[in-house]
C-alpha cells in the first residue's frame, strides 16, 4: 500500500513539471536521456507524449520499450522516477487527443503528419525522493 502523502507529493511534482526527462535503453548498453514536454497524464499510471516519428528515440523504442520518466523539483530537492513500458501510437484519435495550437511548428502537415507520433507510457513502479528519503512503490492497474 502506497503512503497517501507520497502519492500527493508525487502527483504535485508531476503537475508542476512542464518538462519530463525520458530515459531509454540505448545502443551497446548505454542509457539515453531526452527532455520532453509533459503533455497529458492520468494519475501516475499513464502518460502521453509526442515526438517526431523520424527520431532516433522512436527507433530505439521499437527495439526496447522499457523506459523511465523522471520529474524533478529543484526548489524542494525532490524527484520522482516512474518505470514502465511505452507504446508507439499512430492512430488519429491519439494524435487528436494531444493536438493543440502550435503543434504545426513540429508537425507542419497537421494532425495527419506521418512524422507525428504519440507515445503512451504505462508505469509499473515508482521511486520518490524527498526529505532525504527514497520511497519505492508499486503502481496498481
Amino acid at each position: 500500500m502506497i503512503d497517501e502523502k507520497i502519492l500527493i507529493e508525487s502527483n504535485e511534482l508531476v503537475e508542476n513539471s512542464k518538462i519530463v526527462m525520458v530515459g531509454s535503453n540505448g545502443e551497446n548498453g548505454y542509457p539515453n536521456i531526452k527532455a520532453m514536454m509533459r503533455l497529458k497524464h492520468d494519475s501516475l499510471k499513464k502518460f502521453w507524449l509526442s515526438t517526431n516519428t523520424s527520431t532516433k528515440m522512436v527507433e530505439r523504442l521499437k527495439r526496447d520499450n522499457k523506459i523511465c520518466l523522471y520529474f524533478v523539483d529543484d526548489d524542494k530537492f525532490a524527484g520522482l522516477m516512474l518505470v514502465g513500458t511505452i507504446e508507439i501510437l499512430q492512430d488519429r484519435d491519439s494524435k487528436k487527443m494531444l493536438w493543440n495550437d502550435g503543434c504545426e511548428v513540429y508537425y507542419p502537415l497537421g494532425i495527419d503528419d506521418p512524422d507525428y507520433t504519440v507515445l503512451c507510457f504505462t508505469a509499473e513502479w515508482g521511486n520518490y525522493y524527498r526529505h532525504l528519503k527514497n520511497v519505492t512503490f508499486e503502481l496498481e492497474n
